[in-house]
């Protein structure tokens, strides 16, 4: 089965950018949906954003517009570039398959936001 590595994650302040990677250890060709999830403490994990294997995306309204999803199949690679990070966008970043992420979760990648 396949199985996701996140990395890209830290400590930034309000109004910067991160950039997320996520490595899978098989082929992502065949999945028509990848995305990005977060979960801060408290709250369920959430789907932020979703591209698919044609090149479609999709975010959360509370990212619309500061995120940017691509991915790169043949490499395995889903990308997450995060702009304008607010201190609300802090929690631990997985991907995995969109929406229902039906494959093993990873260990995330932390995000903090703040000064």
């Amino acid at each position: 089965q396949v199985q996701f590595v996140e990395s890209g994650g830290g400590l930034v302040q309000p109004g910067g950018s991160l950039r997320l990677s996520c490595a899978a250890s098989g082929s992502i060709s065949s999945i028509v949906w990848m995305g990005w999830f977060r979960q801060a403490p408290g709250n369920p994990r959430e789907l932020v954003a979703a591209v698919s294997k044609f090149g479609e995306s999709n975010y959360a309204d509370a990212v619309k517009g500061r995120f940017a999803i691509s991915r790169d199949s043949a490499k395995r690679m889903v990308f997450l570039q995060m702009n304008r990070l607010e201190p609300e966008d802090t929690a631990l970043y997985y991907c995995n398959t969109s929406p229902a992420g039906s494959r093993a979760w990873g260990q995330g990648t932390q995000v903090t936001v703040s000064s």
